[in-house]
């Protein structure tokens, strides 16, 4: 039989690094500061009554072409260098994978961002994602001038269903929406794991956990008064400080879910093929 695939789903901003990717490079770079940036952000979509990421994104590009700061692929990967991890998050992946070995599973890891790809991509840790779901720029002439791909809090969800079934292609709308029944699926909601830091996280943590799945809030040291919510109203299973380190109870939490997990998938396996054994004797 086949390992099952064991999906951990995480929010970027504050859940892997410390906070919003733009304020480490991008932001400075146009000669502002995280508040001026965010606050001109806000009023621009309650004048014109947009979407807060699209303003974002639309913020960058007038902000840039003000400045003469060139926003191409290139300058926007090249901020990743810059980004700050929380505690431990530069080795969590290797070691979260050789947890899964241990345990009889797979282990993939997933960005869902509304923040940039292109920043992501340039980041230490990009190459342990399978795939990379965040906001995205169309560039023309080299220069980012049109929102590719606009990731906002409710349409993270997609994302869920894609990995799910595993149509991650995002052009592939047709057998996204197709119904087929749980043993086709790729990965199984009940084998899912989102890790996020607040209540942009709600609706991606609310459709795992009450498909089967887990849900965990992580909160900067000091701050669980913004995780708690999200546990006392049940849209998680779990709230955690932001420690990746070994031996954290995130590490520690994770390593006897993915044994959880690998036994509970043994027994339905189990199970199946009693009543396969079953039917055939009938």
């Amino acid at each position: 039989m086949n390992k099952p695939i064991i999906a951990i789903m995480y929010d970027f901003d504050k859940t892997l690094c410390t906070r919003d990717m733009q304020e480490y490079t991008f932001i400075p770079s146009v000669g502002m500061d995280p508040d001026e940036f965010w606050n001109l952000t806000g009023k621009v979509a309650k004048a014109e009554t947009m979407d807060s990421i699209l303003t974002y994104m639309y913020c960058m590009v007038e902000k840039a072409r003000e400045t003469g700061i060139p926003l191409t692929r290139e300058s926007l990967v090249a901020c990743g260098k810059d980004i700050e991890y929380h505690k431990g998050v530069e080795e969590w992946f290797q070691r979260i994978n050789h947890y899964a070995e241990q345990a009889g599973v797979i282990v993939e890891h997933y960005v869902l961002s509304s923040g940039l790809k292109e920043i992501i991509e340039g980041t230490s840790i990009a190459k342990y994602f399978k795939k990379i779901y965040a906001c995205e720029f169309l560039y023309k002439d080299g220069q980012a001038y049109w929102p590719k791909m606009a990731v906002n809090y409710t349409n993270k969800t997609q994302f869920v269903y894609r990995i799910n079934k595993g149509v991650l292609d995002i052009n592939n709308n047709v057998d996204l929406n197709s119904s087929r029944p749980d043993s086709e699926k790729r990965v199984l909601f009940s084998n899912m794991i989102y890790i996020g830091d607040g209540l942009t996280d709600v609706p991606c943590m609310k459709l795992v956990k009450q498909s089967g799945g887990r849900s965990i809030a992580i909160y900067h040291p000091g701050e669980d008064h913004n995780a708690a919510p999200l546990l006392k109203h049940k849209r998680v299973d779990w709230m955690f400080e932001a420690d990746y380190s070994k031996g954290s109870e995130l590490d520690r939490t994770m390593e006897l879910l993915l044994k959880n997990l690998a036994y509970q998938n043994k027994l339905q396996e189990i199970n199946e093929q009693q009543k396969k054994d079953l039917d055939e004797d009938l």
